[in-house]
C-alpha cells in the first residue's frame, strides 16, 4: 500500500524540511511490511480575501491532488485523538483489507474544509492545541513512521 501526505503550504529549506525527510527516510526501510514510502504532494496557501474562501480552494485542491486509487485520512484539530498503537493498526486495517493507496491530508491555516472531511475515511487529532502546518507535517511524518515499527516489532516505541 502506497502512502502519501498531501499538505497545503510548502516547507522552506531549514530544520522543519531536514527533521520531515529524515522521517521519510526511515519510512522508506519498511517496505517488507506492504507499506510503500510517503510520497509528499504540497498544494499552494490560497491567496483569497476571506478565510472561508482560503479554506474552500484549498480544500478543491487537496482533493484534486488525491489520486484516483487512494483513500482519504485528515489530520484535523477537530477528529478523533487516538493512541500510537491504534494508528498502526488503523493503517494495518487498510493495508490487509486491500487498500492501494492511503493519503494523509493537512490543511493550511484555515484548517480543512468541510469538502474534505466528508471525503475523509477517517478524521484524527494530534490534540485540541492548534499547530502550525509545517509542525503538523513533522508529526504525521513521525507517527506513520512510528506505526511502522509497531507494526515491525521495532523497539523505537515504548508503550
Amino acid at each position: 500500500m502506497k502512502l502519501g501526505l498531501i499538505c497545503v503550504g510548502r516547507l522552506k529549506a531549514g530544520p522543519e524540511r531536514e527533521l520531515y525527510a529524515r522521517y521519510a527516510e526511515r519510512i522508506g526501510a519498511f517496505q517488507r511490511l506492504g507499506l510503500e514510502g510517503l510520497e509528499l504532494k504540497e498544494i499552494d496557501e490560497s491567496k483569497a480575501a476571506s478565510a472561508a474562501e482560503r479554506a474552500s480552494r484549498e480544500g478543491a485542491e487537496l482533493l484534486a491532488a488525491l489520486p484516483a486509487d487512494s483513500r482519504l485520512v485528515a489530520f484535523d484539530e477537530r477528529g478523533r485523538a487516538i493512541t500510537s498503537v491504534a494508528f498502526a493498526q488503523f493503517i494495518a486495517s487498510e493495508r490487509d483489507r486491500g487498500c492501494k493507496a492511503l493519503r494523509f491530508a493537512i490543511g493550511g491555516a484555515e484548517g480543512l474544509d468541510e469538502s474534505v472531511r466528508a471525503q475523509a475515511a477517517a478524521i484524527f487529532s494530534f490534540g485540541v492545541m492548534t499547530l502550525p502546518h509545517q509542525l503538523a507535517r513533522i508529526l504525521a511524518a513521525e507517527q506513520i513512521y512510528r506505526a511502522m515499527t509497531i507494526l515491525s516489532g521495532h523497539p523505537y516505541h515504548r508503550g
